[in-house]
């Protein structure tokens, strides 16, 4: 992989970019829908294409090998040829979705045991194992397995987490240069910064992980809860120790203000299940505001869901027959939603990167927040 700086942007952190990968070139900033089973909820790949202008697209390890099971995977030669996506992909480690079933998981130094949300049955990741999977789907992009802290946690959790975590990585790393990349095209591992929101341990993270002197590195254990000012201080804490010349990840976030609040403080890459699960329970975002678009004021509102919008179908279509599709359950209000929104965040993570290289990111995103974030 590999990662050119194009511009940065004088009041601020933020910096557009292009990552180099076997499937192709990401321009950064930008923002990666999340497939996790392969595919993105309501959205097919022409319309990610066509519609959203999706570049890098998700798929989660967890998930992933309980089903259809890596066996699947590597039978088709891969996540590639098996969802028909021929962009990148990156791969989370599935720490995030295995840490979060606290009651029926175990963590200990050799791994966490868990059992299946599906059928109860029991299994084990160990850094070794999450990296022979992550082998095996074929993306671009692995991450590291980690351990996600909950929050609020306490200092000496967090700090014992994030020990385990930087003891995993060095695990991690020693498998991935052990073995080969299946599929016959280079794969990249990223490691995590954790230490929740704990300066002091965010520091120490971020220090420990930028002397492993990966091809990127993400930023993980926020969004989760704390207030945005914490996760916003823990990011730039971060960004300020990372080395400038590799992609920033900040995983799970979030909302068009958290990401341009981020562009600001240095990321690059972002992620978010928001703006689909929004959609399917009917909160749209637009470029005038938010939209509950289940409310009674849409019912025979028949101007375009978004006419600012670069989507056509947004264009197309209006706000009362998509409150029509979300109020009786068909599953094309789904789909119109989810389309809506992504091409939103792929348009806003666009037009950031426009006003970096113009040298007017500053003044631009105060302006954006407020009319994005706006309710009507």
């Amino acid at each position: 992989m590999q990662f050119n700086l194009i511009a940065e942007d004088k009041q601020t952190k933020a910096r557009a970019g292009e990552i180099f990968t076997d499937h192709g070139k990401i321009e950064t900033p930008i923002f990666m829908p999340v497939g996790t089973l392969g595919a993105v909820k309501a959205v097919h790949l022409h319309e990610l294409k066509s519609f959203i202008h999706a570049q890098i697209i998700l798929g989660n390890t967890y998930h992933l090998y309980l089903r259809p099971k890596i066996d699947i995977i590597e039978k088709a030669g891969g996540l590639h040829k098996f969802n028909g996506w021929d962009g990148p992909i990156l791969t989370d480690s599935g720490g995030f979705q295995v840490h979060s079933l606290s009651d029926i998981r175990k963590i200990k130094e050799e791994g966490v045991e868990f059992r299946s949300h599906i059928d109860g049955s029991k299994h084990f990741f160990s850094p070794e194992g999450v990296m022979d999977i992550q082998r095996k789907i074929g993306a671009d992009i692995i991450m590291a397995f980690d351990e996600c802290t909950p929050y609020p946690c306490d200092f000496d959790y967090a700090q014992k987490s994030m020990h385990m975590t930087h003891r995993w990585l060095e695990r991690c790393i020693k498998r991935f240069n052990e073995t080969e990349c299946t599929y016959g095209y280079s794969q990249t591992l990223f490691p995590i910064v954790q230490g929740s929101v704990y300066p002091e341990l965010r520091k120490q993270s971020a220090e420990f992980i930028a002397s492993m002197n990966a091809e990127g590195n993400a930023i993980g254990g926020l969004s989760v809860g704390e207030p945005d000012e914490e996760m916003y201080a823990m990011t730039e804490l971060v960004c300020d120790i990372l080395p400038k010349n590799k992609p920033r990840y900040l995983m799970g976030v979030g909302t068009p203000a958290n990401i341009l609040e981020g562009i600001s403080l240095g990321i690059d890459m972002f992620d978010c299940v928001m703006p689909t699960r929004n959609a399917r329970n009917g909160m749209l975002f637009t470029k005038q505001g938010i939209i509950n678009i289940k409310n009674e004021k849409w019912k025979d509102d028949f101007s375009p869901i978004d006419a600012e919008s670069d989507c056509e179908l947004m264009r197309t279509h209006t706000k009362a027959f998509l409150r029509h599709l979300v109020h009786t359950g068909e599953i094309l209000g789904a789909q119109i939603s989810s389309i809506n929104n992504l091409s939103l965040y792929l348009w806003l993570v666009e037009e950031a990167r426009r006003k970096i290289v113009e040298g007017t990111f500053a003044t631009w995103k105060r302006e954006a927040i407020k009319k994005l974030m706006q309710r009507l």
